[in-house]
């Protein structure tokens, strides 16, 4: 397939809004990405936006003159809000019920990453829309003003977000950094070569899928049914379906002891080990949290859980703020 990405503003003078973050700047490490990883899957990439331009209207008009010549099968321009500091969550724009298709799964996809769903909306007012001739969608990722938003950003999960909604595949890194001081028996970066493919049966044990799932699980401290860490051996067993199901439970996703797409994105999103700061934070990594420091599974920081993480930090010699940085990450996940 043929995709026409556009990396929304990045054109002065039009230029994206600003907020804890630069719309510029996030559009454009996400829109990099997924360009990058839809190459990776084989499929024909088109970026459309412009070097240049005088006006913001010529900069819009040039997006859409890529694709129309280029004669791209889908067009995705990559956004992101900006409101009040208070609003929060992702949306997509399309005009014709084509581009609705394609938009739906795209949005299913970005949701399970934490964010509040505000749904496919009409984009009939939106030049880049109007003005293509391909189905098109406009993905307005998340707010950039929203402190909530932010905590739960990463610009690889939300490309890896885009492309699986796009083409119901995720596409491995090109490039995996190693992280600083990777815990003993955990391989080098976890998060990106993570599996993304359901794993289940004996084929999957010709590779390491099973293996990092094993060896992941025991490094989040998520034991099998009879509360006992898991043996590596690179076979899903009844003690790796049970933990997988466990975790699966713990962070609120679908139990169903197989770990695909969503499993591996909320796992993701743990071993990415973002700093946790009072009532901005919800979802996956704070029922996680919760699960570890004993307090109620409700998702939600609230007082009892800050309360819980406080006596967490105290009793493993930290500074108990109730702030989940890197000191906590520590002593939480190595």
């Amino acid at each position: 397939m043929k995709f026409g990405i556009d990396i929304g503003h990045n054109c002065p003078p039009d230029t994206g809004a600003n907020g804890i973050k630069s719309e510029d700047r996030l559009t454009t490490e996400v829109g990099n990405k997924v360009i990058d990883k839809l190459k990776s899957l084989g499929h024909t990439v088109i970026p459309c936006k412009p070097n240049s331009a005088r006006t913001v209207s010529q900069s819009l008009g040039s997006r859409c003159n890529i694709a129309n010549s280029n004669r791209v099968d889908v067009f995705v321009s990559i956004h992101f809000n900006a409101f009040n500091g208070k609003a929060n969550g992702a949306e997509i724009f399309a005009m014709s019920d084509a581009g609705r298709k394609i938009a739906q799964p795209v949005l299913n996809e970005i949701i399970k990453l934490g964010f509040f769903n505000r749904g496919v909306k009409n984009g009939s007012h939106l030049f880049v829309l109007r003005r293509t001739n391909m189905p098109g969608i406009l993905v307005e990722c998340c707010f950039i003003d929203s402190a909530k938003d932010m905590q739960i950003y990463d610009g690889e999960a939300m490309a890896n977000a885009i492309v699986a909604g796009l083409t119901g595949k995720v596409a491995a890194n090109p490039v995996s950094p190693k992280p600083i001081n990777p815990p003993p028996n955990v391989p080098a970066n976890p998060v990106p070569n993570a599996p993304v493919n359901t794993i289940i049966g004996e084929e999957e044990n010709k590779d390491k899928s099973i293996l990092r799932l094993q060896q992941t699980l025991n490094r989040l401290k998520i034991t099998d049914r009879n509360n006992k860490p898991l043996v590596e051996d690179n076979s899903m067993g009844p003690a790796t379906s049970s933990a997988t199901e466990k975790f699966q439970r713990i962070v609120g996703v679908l139990a169903t002891g197989i770990a695909g797409n969503t499993t591996w994105g909320a796992i993701n999103q743990i071993l990415a080990k973002r700093v946790i700061q009072g009532t901005h934070a919800s979802g996956v990594i704070i029922r996680y949290l919760q699960f570890r420091v004993g307090a109620d599974p409700d998702g939600i920081y609230g007082p009892k859980t800050e309360a819980a993480i406080k006596r967490f930090q105290q009793q493993n010699g930290l500074v108990a703020d109730g702030i989940v940085g890197a000191m906590s990450w520590q002593k939480l996940i190595g």
